[in-house]
């Protein structure tokens, strides 16, 4: 696909604008989020939004060559379905120029969890055909404003999350109701439908490229159980194949389909809607992997939906480390999930996201010798590599999550992914110095050298 291996960094824009009154933006759900004893507000993050030069200059240094970063969908669409917020493109624009300015390709992603308040609140996120329709509205302007510039495109951050029953509804947009299995499906359908639209579009206004993403967590059977191996299988089916069946122009898997008949399952699925899909075909296959994890079949009752299995069943696995916040590191499940993914498929591979979130202070003068963050990111480089050279496995580049510090998920400033120390905390902004850790210089090394120095 290219002859350049990419290098980079990835983010969203609520964790890293901040911005959220300025500019003409409109709110979005995180906006309204409040500050916990655990966590910040989302008003401020790292201010990229009046300023990002000083981190694409740490990205320039450091020789990343890649950045995948989110279009606000409430910064440049008033309310998600209204009118265009000309001063919200803009500031887009700079964003992109700047980057180009730095030898650092842009990838955009479309969605990433923060639903446009009015179009939740009204209509219930993604459960609602209407939003299906504002988004493809507006994927497909931003498409016309910056393909011509922007060559990588993602639609939704990991969409698989979607068909995860305990997630699902908190990143749709979803903020009243039962949250049944009909619902589920509903939003799953939908999340899809609103994917192949914009895929479909790209490929007949541009020569850009656009991929799904899925968060790939292995995951293993508890033990050698017959049960236990039946139930790993039937999530991988559910949640990442049926998906990337559809990326790869198969449409749905044949198992899922089967699944929604045999359990009364009301997609409400339009023949049209099929037809897009049915049409779609990704340029790659791309996925964040943080971490694996085991399903134990004798937790899950009979006839539960494949996509339960892991609310239900999900057990430590006993030979792999953790995190604090229970991640299990194990980056032979990363090679694992590239192989998964490129020998079904054979469509190359991106891994967009991958990193490893720890708590640190900086006491104001030393440098932070974070060697456990090299660690992490060595062992799965390693792995990739391994599936390049032993495996045959077409991969595009590495990018890695937040590697300059932003809030996490949760809104946790002191949940750490990054390669560059931000002074500030939940709670307090300080003086938001960047800072390079140990683990920076290590990036900067592996970089200059393709990864040939691991």
């Amino acid at each position: 696909m290219t002859d350049k291996f990419f290098w980079g960094n990835s983010v969203s824009s609520m964790q890293t604008e901040g911005g959220w009154n300025e500019g003409d933006k409109s709110l979005s759900v995180y906006d309204i989020r409040k500050a916990s004893e655990d966590a910040s507000d989302w008003h401020f993050a790292n201010n990229n939004y009046n300023d990002f030069t000083e981190d694409f200059d740490l990205m320039q240094d450091m020789g990343m060559n890649m950045y995948r970063f989110q279009i606000s969908w409430s910064r440049v669409v008033k309310d998600g379905d209204g009118a265009w917020n000309e001063e919200g493109i803009a500031y887009y624009n700079r964003f992109i120029d700047e980057l180009i300015k730095r030898g650092i390709e842009p990838m955009i992603c479309l969605y990433h969890f923060d639903m446009p308040l009015h179009l939740a609140e009204k209509y219930n996120g993604f459960l609602d055909k209407k939003v299906v329709d504002a988004f493809v509205r507006f994927g497909k302007e931003m498409v016309r404003r910056f393909a011509k510039k922007c060559k990588w495109w993602i639609t939704f951050n990991e969409q698989n999350l979607y068909s995860q029953p305990d997630i699902a509804f908190k990143i749709a947009g979803y903020v009243k109701g039962e949250k049944t299995t009909d619902e589920l499906y509903q939003i799953i359908h939908n999340v899809m439908t609103a994917h192949a639209r914009i895929s479909n579009f790209v490929h007949e206004v541009s020569d850009a490229k656009i991929g799904g993403m899925l968060a790939y967590s292995e995951v293993y059977p508890a033990t050698c159980r017959p049960a236990d191996i039946k139930c790993a299988r039937e999530w991988d089916e559910f949640i990442n194949f049926s998906l990337l069946d559809c990326y790869a122009g198969k449409g749905y898997s044949i198992a899922m389909l089967k699944g929604v008949k045999f359990y009364g399952i009301d997609m409400k699925a339009l023949p049209e809607e099929m037809d897009d899909i049915k049409a779609l075909k990704n340029d790659f296959l791309s996925f964040s992997y943080y971490a694996s994890t085991t399903v134990d079949s004798t937790k899950i009752a009979d006839k539960t939906i494949p996509n339960y299995y892991l609310a239900k069943g999900k057990t430590k696995n006993p030979h792999v480390d953790e995190t604090e916040w229970g991640w299990q590191i194990d980056a032979l499940g990363f090679r694992d999930v590239l192989n998964k993914m490129y020998q079904r498929y054979r469509m190359p591979v991106f891994p967009i996201e991958n990193g490893i979130g720890v708590r640190e202070e900086w006491d104001g003068k030393n440098i932070i010798q974070d060697d456990y963050r090299i660690k992490y990111h060595s062992d799965h480089i390693k792995a990739m590599f391994e599936a390049i050279n032993k495996d045959g496995v077409a991969v595009i580049g590495y990018l890695g999550w937040g590697l300059i510090d932003i809030l996490s998920s949760q809104g946790d400033m002191e949940k750490r992914y990054g390669v560059v120390y931000v002074n500030r905390g939940n709670h307090d902004l300080r003086d938001m110095k960047r800072v390079p850790k140990k683990s920076y210089y290590w990036f900067k090394g592996l970089i200059k050298t393709n990864g040939q120095n691991l």
